[in-house]
């Protein structure tokens, strides 16, 4: 099974570099990377061409406008341009060990999304990463828990690795927690619920939309917590004038059975 990865990214090209180098290194070729790019500058569309004349996996481009944060609407404008089978989620700030995908795909089931967990950088800790290209993505579990004793990371538990198992559907119904920075599903379930909701714009809550309306059509909870975990790196936080009303309509949401998206990926069709 082949997979697509869709790493949504906006005017931080620094970051990119450190995600895509992570990518470059995993274990498995069975993915291509879709760049869903919110409205960046010339200079990441430059730096996804550079990476992808020298990729052994397929490295793609998609742009939107920049009209302000519109992450559902980046990353249905990304679906939209491959046929996978299967779609792997994460962000352009957050570096994946070598283990990701392939980890993601062995875990992968009918009837169920997965959603991993991260770990987060200091803002500190970022800044030399980032400054010095330290390539975190190779790290093994005595350097990233030297790291968590020095407070450069806030946690090293995610990198215990524990096999595919009943435990991982526990909470078959849990949407609190679940983030589209380390997330996957089944193409097929995507489109039953036809993608992101896109009228979420501005910061927060269009990924928590996405899941409730998968638990909604009947799709489960799957953890790919210690398994395959991702690396956050620091960003300061996003500006939230748009939350309360996200708030809304993630209420309306949950006191519904709705499963489709009203704004969603069949606007690309």
């Amino acid at each position: 099974m082949k997979a697509t990865v869709v790493v949504p990214t906006y005017n931080r090209p620094d970051a990119l570099k450190a995600a895509l180098d992570g990518y470059l290194e995993q274990d498995t070729r069975q993915f291509e990377i879709i760049v869903a790019d919110d409205g960046s500058t010339d200079d990441t569309r430059s730096l996804v061409e550079e990476y992808a004349t020298r990729a052994s996996v397929g490295i793609r481009h998609v742009w939107q406008e920049d009209q302000g944060f519109r992450a559902g609407a980046i990353r249905n404008r990304a679906v939209a341009q491959t046929r996978a089978e299967y779609l792997i989620f994460s962000d352009g700030d957050c570096v994946p060990p070598p283990f990701f995908v392939s980890r993601h795909l062995a875990l992968a089931e009918r009837g169920h999304f997965l959603a991993g967990n991260r770990m987060l950088l200091s803002e500190a800790f970022t800044r030399e990463v980032l400054d010095r290209r330290i390539p975190i993505h190779r790290w093994g579990a005595a350097q990233w828990l030297a790291a968590w004793a020095q407070r450069e990371v806030n946690r090293a538990l995610p990198l215990v690795h524990l096999p595919d198992g009943a435990f991982r559907r526990l909470h078959p119904a849990r949407w609190t927690g679940v983030k589209t920075c380390n997330f996957s599903c089944w193409r097929s379930d995507l489109e039953r619920v036809n993608g992101f909701d896109e009228r979420y714009s501005g910061w927060g809550l269009e990924d928590s939309d996405l899941v409730i309306r998968l638990l909604h059509a009947g799709v489960r909870h799957k953890s790919a917590r210690f398994a395959a975990p991702v690396f956050h790196l620091w960003h300061r936080e996003n500006d939230r004038t748009r939350l309360e009303e996200n708030q809304r309509r993630l209420a309306e949401i949950l006191g519904s059975q709705r499963i489709a998206a009203a704004a969603g990926l069949d606007r690309y069709s």
